[in-house]
């Protein structure tokens, strides 16, 4: 698989649009399962804010190249795994293949148009899991462990698709979304688990565009600060975003225009702050 661009520039529209028509797709197959999974990663954002009323200025969201599913472990207690993968391969997917020709149990890819690929993560749920790490659900079916998913589960928000599935179908669904303070969570994570530069970027994209303001993002994170998770995610926010130079806003700016830019970085620092100094309030 090739590796994910590193640059605004290097992302595709039509791609774009192929993982969010691969997100409808897997809506329309999995049908009642749907309440059991919600979507997470780099889709989150132009699902969350309408790209068709961005304020004047305001460029759109660069998208994603792969659609990531988080699953409820739910669907582990009662068996319904064995469903979902069912509907899945009826579906045409299969697990992917690395460069080196070895499945990724985790990664699935559907045969088609386009050439999107499906990552399946999970909460942990054992003392042994660890971030990162796959969970084993059938000989070739896994889903990464990814601490802070649950959150996800419990900040989430319907979200309507509707346009045309990868396969040239009409078609409208609701899909469950991640919500914006389980995204800001998730993202802290991943930014100090990996320190890719899109993190950053999705992490100050949404924090300044979603809503009314970020008073809107703490109103949902503030039920979610009990969690170990959302106080990492915290701490990785007041460490790497409040310093014009520190690697958040350094790597928004990277991700953006290739270099360091005040003009980017700036921003970044100042709406991280409120969002910060807006959990603080009662």
């Amino acid at each position: 698989m090739a590796e994910k661009p590193t640059r605004a520039s290097d992302y595709r529209s039509e791609q774009v649009e192929y993982v969010r028509s691969t997100c409808l797709y897997v809506a329309t197959k999995l049908g009642d399962l749907m309440d059991e999974v919600v979507v997470v990663g780099g889709l989150v954002t132009s699902l969350l804010i309408d790209q068709s009323k961005l304020p004047d200025g305001i460029p759109a969201h660069v998208g994603t190249m792969d659609l990531d599913i988080g699953l409820d472990l739910v669907l582990l207690d009662e068996g319904r795994y064995q469903t979902l993968s069912e509907r899945l391969r009826s579906a045409g997917f299969a697990p992917d293949h690395t460069e080196e020709g070895r499945p990724t149990r985790q990664r699935w890819r559907v045969a088609g148009p386009g050439s999107v690929t499906v990552d399946f993560l999970i909460a942990p749920s054992l003392e042994t899991d660890q971030g990162g790490k796959l969970r084993n659900i059938e000989k070739d079916f896994a889903a990464i462990i990814a601490p802070g998913l649950k959150l996800a589960f419990q900040d989430r928000r319907r979200v309507c698709i509707d346009g045309e599935t990868i396969m040239g179908e009409k078609a409208r669904r609701e899909v469950w979304v991640c919500g914006p303070g389980a995204f800001v969570v998730l993202k802290a994570l991943a930014f100090r688990r990996r320190g890719e530069n899109k993190d950053a970027y999705d992490i100050c994209y949404l924090v300044r565009n979603f809503g009314a303001g970020v008073e809107d993002i703490a109103a949902c994170l503030r039920p979610l600060l009990g969690a170990a998770e959302a106080q990492q995610a915290i701490q990785v926010l007041r460490e790497d975003f409040l310093d014009h130079d520190g690697i958040g806003p350094r790597r928004v700016a990277e991700f953006i225009r290739g270099v360091p830019d005040d003009e980017i970085q700036a921003p970044v620092v100042s709406f991280v702050r409120a969002l910060l100094e807006a959990l603080r309030s009662p």
